[in-house]
């Protein structure tokens, strides 16, 4: 395998690690560093493809699994607001949502939730993440920054995730009296 295979291969398994539920990798940093070395569209397109496989995956197990849940529920309240607008702008508000600082997570629950096809949730997820690594690879190509500032971003971006990491604290005992 050449160089830029090897390349484009570790940064498809990163950016599928990164974007499959429950992960805790920040691709941002990753992104940026392969858009310098791999150029901006070959880092781009390869990321997309990896983050499209997370969300198919992702798809496939979470979907029965809600399912199965609400038909035990058998929910007899009504769609909140939120679950109202999605209903009529899913692939917009999905697409759409790569554009913000928001995290991903509260669109694809809509997505799963709603049972929103998985042909039409794979292709937004695409139209959201080729334009953000886009931009990403874009500037790791147009500022050449050093190594320690991509690890320090790294290890930046890593904090809010780690503290999925530690146990919870223990409750609190109850004052004798």
């Amino acid at each position: 395998m050449t160089h830029g295979a090897t390349s484009a291969a570790l940064l498809f398994g990163y950016a599928f690690l990164s974007n499959v539920a429950l992960a805790f990798l920040p691709h941002e940093p990753v992104v940026i560093w392969y858009g310098a070395r791999l150029g901006v569209w070959p880092t781009s397109l390869v990321a997309t493809a990896g983050t499209v496989l997370a969300a198919l995956v992702d798809h496939r197990v979470f979907v029965p699994l809600i399912e199965r849940i609400a038909a035990r529920r058998a929910r007899v309240r009504g769609a909140t607001w939120p679950e109202r607008v999605f209903a009529r702008f899913p692939f917009a508000i999905l697409a759409l949502s790569g554009l913000t600082p928001l995290p991903f997570f509260p669109f694809k629950a809509l997505a799963f939730t709603t049972g929103y096809p998985i042909t039409r949730y794979a292709g937004a997820v695409a139209a959201r993440s080729l334009p953000r690594y886009a931009l990403l690879a874009w500037l790791g190509a147009a500022v050449r920054l050093p190594a320690w500032l991509f690890a320090a971003l790294f290890a930046l971006l890593l904090i809010p995730s780690l503290r999925m990491l530690w146990p919870p604290p223990p409750p609190p005992t109850p004052a004798a009296s």
